[in-house]
């Protein structure tokens, strides 16, 4: 579990495809405290750590990951956001994210207003329900608050702070990211289905 506070970057140094796997080496400031078996988010995916040493650390994304994620579309010397689990006994500074993407939005359009920016991303019609005004989203596993969610697009606001220390600074339009829904909001829709007996 994260919160979506982002902790640091890191830069891919290394992208290996072994059958349909692909293992990732990231160089970051915190891959000397991590260890073996830790999860860590990567642009909001929960990866676990396979290996750690020398200022770098390897993970290995599945082809449901892949599938899934804007993983698929990663290079070497891209940037990604770093976040360690989140402690229980710690602040919850953003909202509750779990580390597992319901899929890829793409980057519409990005304006910079008053020192801020304003990102917009397209999204399916058949999640786009989960969107509300003021409640959260993770984008590439940063927590965000949404704007003028619509069926098939909403917008996020980004301070200066988080433009700097997250790789939204890098990103362009038509850029693919990962979302993950609010787990709230995914319960709630569960609920509401069995309820009215539309699972099957």
């Amino acid at each position: 579990m994260f919160t979506g506070i982002i902790e640091t970057t890191g830069k891919i140094i290394s992208r290996q495809q072994e059958g349909s796997n692909i293992h990732f080496t990231i160089a970051s400031g915190i891959s000397d405290e991590l260890k073996t078996d830790q999860s860590v988010s990567h642009d909001g995916i929960c990866l676990t750590v396979v290996k750690a040493a020398s200022g770098a650390h390897t993970v290995t994304a599945i082809e449901e990951t892949l599938e899934r994620s804007n993983l698929k579309y990663r290079k070497v010397g891209d940037q990604m956001n770093l976040e360690r689990s989140m402690l229980l006994n710690g602040r919850l500074d953003g909202h509750l994210v779990q580390g597992h993407v319901d899929e890829i939005a793409f980057c519409k359009n990005i304006e910079e207003k008053d020192g801020s920016w304003i990102i917009t991303f397209k999204v399916s019609k058949e999640r786009s329900h989960l969107l509300v005004s003021k409640g959260s989203v993770s984008i590439n596993g940063v927590s965000l608050t949404v704007v003028r969610p619509t069926r098939k697009e909403f917008s996020v606001a980004i301070i200066p702070y988080t433009y700097d220390h997250t790789n939204f600074h890098h990103l362009r339009s038509g850029d693919a990211v990962n979302i993950e829904y609010d787990i709230i909001g995914k319960y709630v829709e569960r609920a509401f289905l069995m309820r009215n007996n539309m699972v099957q």
